[in-house]
């Protein structure tokens, strides 16, 4: 004859069952110890805070006598660290994986300060790395097998967010689309507007500029002394303009701008008072090269630099200037130069004059720069 159990021993049997389902080690790690918040910036870049409490690590994370591994690759880390939680953040470091459109990004990690609001003994390990220009999508993965933790996603500027749940070692996730705002530009699109800016600061935006490379122009009727003063210009000013960007050198613009005025009044006052290039004229056109550099560092800098492609851009925007300087010398030949620079009143109507109107110009610019 059967026995049948009463209800009472039902419940407790069924009440045994759900306990234990709950607390069978199924992983190393807790469910949802970890949390990822994954936050795109409109600078271009990505943050990772990944979030745990120390309070919450078992037993099986501790692993024997083995060194902590996570020293000398996390920033940020002072001190003694617990062997269980440097255990947990060496795996962590080495599982994460930031794919953007599939290809992983580097990552480097640090770990946040302490805030006074956190409770007692949480940590957050911070991943950061650069979004790749043009891109897309990303997907996250984490190899070390901390159970099922939730992916936040959130984008500079936009107060909702997205909320993903993931397995550890399962692989990446679905992939979150990425707002506009926050990718930089491929590498092709950034070569194309900063060789248009680098175009466009000569013209029609750099009077001063054009202003130089006229009286550079005016000095001689032969086209050898022309580029010759202009290649030593490109030279000086493409080497202050790396220098300057880089933060190798550096000047006030209050102090460059007035001599670049100065250098634009010196080279047309010389046009009047020397017919001939002599090798002096050509050092003296460096050494102010060399401040206009500066001024196209100022500006520069100004407009910003994509970190994905900081030397494309650089050289872009160097490449459209000597675009826009070669421009002005080309239309002063092809207007001037070439029609009238054999007629005897050549000089007396054409060089002096204009000579004259360029030095007043920048006579008046370094003044109204420096004191205004």
């Amino acid at each position: 004859m059967r026995k049948h159990l009463h209800p009472p021993v039902l419940s407790v049997l069924a009440v045994l069952s759900v306990l234990v389902f709950f607390t069978a080690p199924v992983q190393a790690h807790e469910l949802g110890k970890v949390q990822v918040y994954t936050t795109f910036l409109k600078n271009g870049t990505f943050r990772i805070e990944m979030v745990l409490d120390d309070e919450h690590l078992t037993p099986a994370d501790a692993g024997g006598p083995a060194p902590v591994t996570c020293y000398g690759r996390i920033e940020g880390l002072g001190g003694p660290l617990d062997q269980r939680l440097g255990r947990l953040l060496g795996e962590l470091v080495d599982g994460a994986t930031a794919l953007f459109d599939g290809r992983p990004a580097a990552l480097s990690a640090r770990l946040a300060p302490p805030d006074p609001s956190d409770p007692p003994g949480r940590t957050t390990l911070v991943l950061s790395g650069a979004i790749p220009g043009g891109a897309h999508a990303f997907r996250f993965s984490e190899t070390a097998r901390i159970g099922s933790y939730p992916l936040v996603l959130k984008t500079e500027g936009d107060e909702s967010s997205v909320w993903k749940w993931q397995e550890g070692g399962a692989g990446p996730g679905e992939p979150f689309e990425l707002a506009k705002a926050v990718v930089p530009p491929d590498r092709l699109e950034v070569i194309r507007s900063y060789l248009a800016l680098g175009f466009t600061h000569i013209l029609p935006k750099g009077l001063d500029h054009i202003l130089f490379v006229l009286g550079i122009f005016l000095l001689s009727r032969k086209v050898k002394p022309v580029l010759a003063q202009v290649t030593a210009f490109t030279v000086a000013h493409t080497l202050t303009l790396a220098l300057t960007i880089y933060g190798v050198v550096s000047l006030p613009s209050s102090i460059v701008e007035p001599l670049i005025a100065l250098s634009i009044a010196y080279v047309a006052i010389e046009n009047l008072l020397t017919k001939e290039l002599k090798a002096r004229r050509i050092v003296l056109v460096f050494l102010f090269g060399l401040l206009h550099g500066m001024g196209f560092a100022g500006v520069l800098s100004q407009l910003g630099l994509p970190r994905s492609e900081f030397l494309p851009a650089l050289v872009s925007f160097n490449l459209g200037v000597e675009a826009g300087q070669l421009t002005v010398i080309g239309a002063a030949f092809l207007l001037v130069g070439l029609p009238f620079r054999h007629r005897s009143w050549y000089r007396g109507r054409v060089v002096v004059p204009a000579s004259c109107l360029i030095a007043a110009v920048g006579l008046f610019w370094s003044v109204q720069r420096a004191f205004f």
